[in-house]
């Protein structure tokens, strides 16, 4: 049965010493909680660091290991400077917090590139060693950024997943990293990528356009030799599973003991790990701007706040953790009394029944997080809420504040403003507070962690099946030349920009080299060949007239028989000159764009342009094409960062029909080409011809080849053997 390997930088468990002996005790973290269901249900193995086990004997080693392959954990052995390297001082020194916008918090210069590669390598090697047939591969978060990448190169036909718990940040700032190609390179060695929110989908997928250049059309990612599937998955909470310890003995006695040492006072909840991407100063800060504006609220309202240690072994942390104190020890000095404070800090891990007794306690949680991928906590507070009471103020910039629509929204950077919604939230009326919550907690429950999980999987397992199912490329499909071979005076219908030659950002670049020509002449001496392009009839004449092959023009507008000096006529279109300008005009605003002005057409070239400010440019030319245009005979047409306007009517599918006119036997047509235009063409070949589409893109051709240099061995197949 297919497995899930689970790749993840901790394994779900710690180990612990009890009496000599080795134990395993569950990891807290969102992480190793939602994929804790995904691994108890399905045919798994997690595989991930088990901790530091440097203390551990040999005795002690061989006592472990059965206990790990019980649980199907399979371990990946750091040492602590590799752990040094590659978790703290890369991984948390420099993705972290340049993921998290904390830019003055990065290390760009960071000695310990190195030590991240060698790490993620070692991971890799790992799931080499443990991969079967059919496996399906999840690796997490930005610890393995490089793994998937890492794992395609060793295992090709393997079907990879990754997902990133943290969010991905603009491109501008993604753009900031020495190794930003790299780690891109990395993720897109998978099939599925997947992020917490759309945003984020949305800026990785601008990275690639920016930085490697990558055609990236909605929710996918044309390589060379695939397609990526970049898409967006809420995680949830497993919301029933709160709700059942909601109501448990040692909740309600937790929730009895907070209520009565609060005495009376209303509740504003704080819980995050100790991290300063979760703005708990600034929390504080607001708290204390409410309490100076509102000095009546002073006896009469109550911060918990529980901050979970964290990193504690980092000295950024340590420091951030006396600046936390340092605040909260200003405030109670301030405002508190000897029989109360109004800050009640717990820099310590609360057990699962406190944590939920502290959500059903709160009035009134507060996530002021600077930059979060999900925030969970928010779900959770939500899902515990079994009073459907009580109100959420969530920051705009955590992931879940997308989903939770109905949650008070607030901007921690914005003080004066998060002291008045606190001082809001404790005045909404009880049918606004029920409401509000009434509607989140259908939602969180709607959107479990196992429904996230299924939901990765299934898309994966489509994707999967997706590449599958798409025409074989010339390395495995050996039969194709074979194929070629058994048709009886075979006639060559080929693409020319794409197919013979490589994409250009300038046009004229694109010139035949002498190899191809030599080829052309061989294959064109065998057999009929006809190149049908959307070049000018200038630049064809030019490049491959000389060549005893027939021209096709303008998408087929105008036609040269085989060294045959005259083209057929055609008159220029009277609405010509006016989109000339209209294309002109964006040129002319599009930094890298070109016009390439033809006999009875124009195109719009933006190959050389900003990836993602071209694509935009394009959009809004097409759509001011098709309103200037209006009632005119004419197509507007969109290829390979192309944009071509043409009369109505002419098409590479035209071209095939007039060729099977002269042919009559559909047997013999082959049509071969990498672009948009070029669908047109497969389009028009009978069932009984051969299609064959270059490129990985999604096509309707029967065969697909990987690219312009396969196009040529595959031509090379075809010439007779002497």
């Amino acid at each position: 049965m297919p497995r899930t390997l689970i790749i993840a930088n901790r394994l779900p468990v710690t180990v612990r010493l009890r009496d000599g002996l080795p134990q395993l005790v569950q990891s807290a973290g969102g992480l190793a909680s939602g994929m804790r269901t995904v691994h108890a249900e399905k045919e798994s193995l997690w595989i991930g660091w088990p901790d530091d086990l440097s203390r551990l004997s040999a005795a002690q080693h061989v006592a472990l290991k059965p206990k790990l392959a019980d649980r199907r954990l399979v371990p990946v052995a750091l040492s602590s400077k590799e752990v040094e390297g590659f978790y703290q001082s890369f991984s948390n020194g420099v993705l972290w917090p340049l993921f998290h916008y904390q830019l003055d918090r990065t290390t760009l210069d960071s000695p310990h590139w190195e030590t991240y590669r060698a790490v993620n390598k070692k991971f890799a090697e790992t799931v080499a060693t443990v991969y079967e047939e059919g496996d399906q591969i999840w690796v997490h978060d930005y610890q393995l950024m490089l793994v998937p990448g890492m794992i395609r190169k060793s295992i090709p036909q393997a079907n990879i997943g990754f997902f990133l718990h943290i969010p991905f940040p603009a491109s501008e700032v993604f753009r900031t990293l020495p190794w930003r190609q790299d780690l891109l390179e990395g993720v897109l060695g998978a099939d599925l990528v997947g992020f917490h929110n759309f945003s984020y989908a949305r800026y990785f997928s601008r990275a690639v356009q920016r930085i490697l250049g990558m055609e990236s059309r909605l929710n996918r990612i044309s390589l060379p030799d695939r397609e990526v599937q970049v898409g967006a998955f809420p995680m949830g909470v497993d919301a029933e599973r709160f709700e059942k310890l909601a109501t448990h003995a040692k909740t309600v006695t937790a929730l009895d003991r907070i209520l009565s040492g609060s005495g009376g006072r209303k509740i504003v909840l704080g819980v995050d790990r100790l991290d300063y991407t979760k703005g708990i100063p600034r929390r504080l800060l607001a708290f204390e701007r409410l309490l100076e504006r509102q000095s009546e609220l002073v006896n009469k309202l109550r911060l918990i706040q529980v901050a979970v240690p964290s990193r504690g072994g980092a000295e950024p942390y340590r420091k951030f953790r006396r600046e936390l104190e340092g605040i909260v020890g200003r405030i109670n000095g301030r405002f508190g009394t000897p029989e109360s404070a109004p800050i009640h800090y717990l820099h310590r891990s609360v057990t699962t029944h406190e944590l939920i007794a502290l959500y059903r306690a709160a009035d009134v949680m507060l996530v002021t997080a600077l930059r979060d991928g999900m925030n969970l906590v928010a779900k959770e507070f939500v899902a515990s809420r079994i009073d459907n009471d009580g109100v959420l103020l969530l920051s705009e910039f955590a992931g879940a504040s997308e989903e939770l629509g109905e949650a008070l929204q607030i901007n921690p950077y914005d003080i004066e403003t998060v002291a008045d919604r606190i001082n809001e939230a404790l005045s909404l009326s009880t049918e606004e507070r029920k409401a509000r919550m009434r509607t989140l907690r259908q939602r969180v429950h709607a959107r479990s962690t196992k429904r996230w999980a299924e939901a990765f999987l299934n898309a994966l397992k489509r994707r999967s099946s997706a590449q599958l199912s798409k025409p074989a490329t010339l390395a495995t499909s050996k039969g194709l030349v074979q194929r070629l071979k058994d048709i009886s005076n075979p006639v060559l219908l080929l693409d020319y920009d794409g197919t013979l030659v490589p994409i250009k950002s300038v046009p004229e670049l694109a010139r035949p080299d002498s190899e191809l020509l030599r080829l052309l002449k061989l294959v064109a001496t065998a057999m009929e060949v006809h190149i049908v392009s959307g070049r000018s009839r200038e630049n064809l004449s030019d490049w491959l007239g000389e060549l005893p092959l027939s021209l096709w023009a303008e998408h087929g507008a105008s036609y040269r028989e085989s060294q045959k000096a005259t083209w057929t006529k055609t008159e220029t279109p009277s609405w010509l000159p006016s989109v000339v300008t209209l294309l002109e005009e964006f040129a002319d605003y599009t930094p890298g764009a070109l016009v390439e002005k033809k006999g009875v057409s124009v195109a719009w070239h933006y190959r050389a342009a900003d990836n993602e400010f071209g694509e935009r440019q394009a959009e809004e030319l097409r759509r001011l094409l098709v309103d200037a245009v209006h009632g005119e005979q004419l197509d507007v047409m969109q290829g390979s960062k192309v944009i071509e306007v043409r009369p109505r009517g002419v098409h590479k599918g035209g071209v095939v029909e007039q060729v099977l006119l002269q042919v009559g036997d559909p047997k013999r047509i082959v049509a071969m080409g990498d672009d948009r235009t070029d669908e047109e063409m497969f389009a028009a070949v009978p069932a009984e011809g051969v299609t064959i589409h270059v490129g990985s893109s999604p096509s309707r051709a029967t065969y697909q080849v990987a690219d312009n240099l396969e196009v040529r061995k595959l031509l090379k197949g075809l010439l007779p053997t002497s």
